[in-house]
């Protein structure tokens, strides 16, 4: 009975110490004698492409850089006035440390019960250049695509565009794609949509 009493004991000592260590950042040992010190420094961004970072902190990393484009749906035929051409879609996107961009990608916006039918991987051109032969044919110059898709930045201010339309440019994307835009679920396999074999358009 002792024992249990001073288990219990312990053990509210211990919880009593972690919480207390979530409260002040201070980490706690085990034995709940020694606290560590934790250093909390503020979580890096990329200031160029992430420039509403300290606006919109964090919220899944995907709220900040948002692009909408066109031709970046498969389209039903091979004319190139066919509709899903001209739809929009939103990329919602994190710049990550290694330079790297991943964008959630949306066909009808961003609202709470939006989901995302695929996402585009966006590497630097020198990634890019890294890469086996084979692979680089699924992947699409932005400098040569993003006006071709009419790309642009709706929640920056044409400042802020400005400074990222150069670092976009000279990116590389790989679109992929787990949902048909008009299904319910993700039916089949996921398929790579290759956009520089898309009809062409002015």
């Amino acid at each position: 009975m002792i024992y249990q009493k001073e288990s219990v004991m312990n053990n509210k000592i211990i919880y009593s110490a972690i919480a207390l260590s979530m409260l002040t950042g201070c980490a706690v040992s085990d034995n709940g004698e020694q606290p560590l010190s934790v250093t909390n420094e503020a979580p890096s961004y990329n200031a160029t492409l992430n420039p509403r970072q300290k606006e919109y902190p964090n919220h899944l990393g995907f709220n900040d850089l948002h692009i909408q484009a066109i031709r970046h749906l498969p389209p039903d035929t091979h004319d190139v006035h066919d509709h899903k051409l001209q739809m929009i879609v939103h990329h919602h996107c994190k710049a990550y440390e290694d330079d790297t961009l991943l964008c959630l990608m949306f066909h009808n916006g961003m609202k709470d019960q939006d989901k995302p039918i695929g996402f585009e991987y966006i590497i630097t051109t020198e990634q890019f250049n890294s890469l086996p032969e084979e692979e680089k044919r699924y992947w699409h110059y932005h400098r040569v695509e993003v006006p071709r898709a009419h790309a642009t930045f709706p929640d920056l201010t044409a400042d802020e565009a400005a400074k990222i339309l150069p670092a976009v440019n000279e990116t590389y994307g790989k679109v992929v794609y787990f949902q048909q835009p008009d299904d319910q679920y993700p039916l089949g396999e996921p398929y790579i949509m290759v956009v520089q074999d898309m009809p062409e358009q002015d």
